[in-house]
């Protein structure tokens, strides 16, 4: 294994989708026509996201991968498994935009009625304390638990341990205390996003949620480009790139090239080249030099984008 990100999560990540939350309880919305309805992009800060699991299905179709970043309301204190939402790149989520696969929709708040949101805090906070009260009361039980199992052991001896461990159990329930910031508390995230109604998705936005900066769009083009080759593509931070290039569905093929995303005029440090074609070699994969070429380049109608330029790099030995 090379330790590709996408090889090691996904198959994992793909069981918690079908497994554990395909068997949850799922909204009317879930079941619509995977055809028919357009993907919903949620954000949070500059990050796309997608909740429902037809909408995963629906671009693991099209050949976007993203990556699971929630935590699994049974299992919430690990990381090996994770759910929903996914997580996508800005270039996958462009291009569902694109595509009309997708839209970015706005989830209106109305942040205007001071006693609504003063008794949703207030709801909140008794759920805490409700929250809190109970799990002193479990944690008391297990220290008791503890405890007695202890004096079992023990009960043929009747040294001062022995003793000293009875004293503290008949003084637990005045003595104990459970901390406050050792309290867990519940993240819904179970069913989070299933709240969805007609009247938020109607409002759609008409611009891009977030600014497309000349990065950006260099990093768009070859994404768009290499998928209409049929190339597959996850993120490659770990690798020193933009993208992981995988010949299929990353579930069933190791990526064979690093890609970075580079434009026409940009200088490279000759030390960074020889340092991205090292680790290529090393993780036995191909990096490519990705620049596009501008309209007027290329010679195309304003109405065309332009070629990618591909340079390939492959370390081999110093003479």
């Amino acid at each position: 294994m090379d330790g590709d990100p996408a090889e090691m999560n996904m198959p994992q990540s793909l069981a918690s989708i079908e497994v554990k939350d395909d068997m949850d309880t799922r909204s009317e919305s879930e079941n619509q026509p995977e055809g028919d309805a357009l993907v919903d992009i949620s954000f949070c800060g500059s990050t796309p996201l997608l909740w429902k699991v037809s909408d995963m299905r629906r671009c693991r179709s099209v050949g976007v991968s993203g990556a699971l970043v929630g935590a699994l309301a049974r299992q919430p204190r690990q990381n090996v498994r994770l759910g929903r939402p996914l997580e996508l790149l800005q270039e996958e989520a462009l291009l569902l935009e694109e595509t009309s696969t997708g839209v970015a929709s706005q989830h209106t708040q109305d942040c205007g009625d001071e006693e609504m949101h003063s008794a949703a805090v207030r709801q909140y906070e008794a759920s805490l304390e409700s929250s809190y009260k109970e799990q002193c009361a479990l944690a008391l039980q297990d220290k008791k638990t503890v405890l007695k199992k202890i004096i079992n052991e023990k009960e043929n001896v009747t040294d001062d341990s022995g003793n000293a461990i009875r004293d503290r159990l008949n003084a637990l329930d005045q003595a104990f205390r459970f901390p406050w910031p050792a309290m867990a508390v519940q993240l819904c995230t179970a069913r989070a996003g299933f709240s969805h109604c007609p009247e938020e998705r109607s409002f759609l936005s008409t611009d891009w949620p977030v600014p497309r900066d000349e990065r950006l769009n260099t990093r768009f083009c070859v994404y768009r480009d290499l998928r209409n080759k049929g190339f597959y593509l996850t993120s490659a931070g770990k690798f020193g790139g933009d993208f992981l290039v995988y010949p299929g569905d990353p579930l069933r093929f190791h990526a064979h090239f690093i890609a970075l995303c580079l434009s026409m005029d940009e200088e490279l440090p000759l030390s960074d080249i020889l340092a991205i074609a090292r680790l290529g070699s090393n993780v036995k994969k191909t990096v490519l030099l990705c620049s596009p070429q501008s309209r007027s380049e290329t010679g195309k109608d304003e109405s065309v984008e332009g070629d990618v330029v591909y340079s390939s790099l492959q370390w081999s030995s110093m003479v």
